[in-house]
């Protein structure tokens, strides 16, 4: 596990690159308020918007995801941990008045990056 990367995978990159293409500015990797140890993929903390671009494996997703054949029972819990700890934090986050926006790794760059442009801008003409 310490050699799978924790940011700048792929996914996160080809994200970040169209943003800011499209000349959003934004903090990458940054620490969430009040959570420890939690961090956002790509935040914008003038509009409290949260970006997190999740791998398929890692956060269980519907379509991709897979158990290891060995030691299933500590990856299964480990698992389930890790989708709780995402819910926990996307509830904390709505409670405090942030936007939250979750991708999985498979999906288009393009796509994601108009929603997170679109969301961005309505919560800008909102200030």
């Amino acid at each position: 596990m310490s050699r799978q990367r924790r940011r700048d995978t792929a996914p996160e990159v080809a994200l970040r690159r169209l943003l800011h293409r499209k000349g959003l500015r934004f903090r990458v990797d940054h620490p969430l308020p009040g959570m420890p140890r939690r961090r956002g993929d790509v935040v914008f903390t003038r509009v409290r918007l949260v970006v997190f671009v999740d791998g398929c494996f890692w956060h269980s997703c519907p379509q991709h995801a897979t158990t290891p054949a060995t030691r299933t029972e500590w990856w299964t819990e480990k698992l389930e941990r890790n989708v709780a700890r995402d819910r926990d934090t996307g509830h904390r986050l709505a409670d405090q008045g942030w936007t939250v926006l979750r991708f999985w790794e498979h999906e288009d760059p393009v796509t994601c990056a108009k929603t997170v442009e679109q969301v961005y801008r309505d919560l800008l003409g909102g200030r």
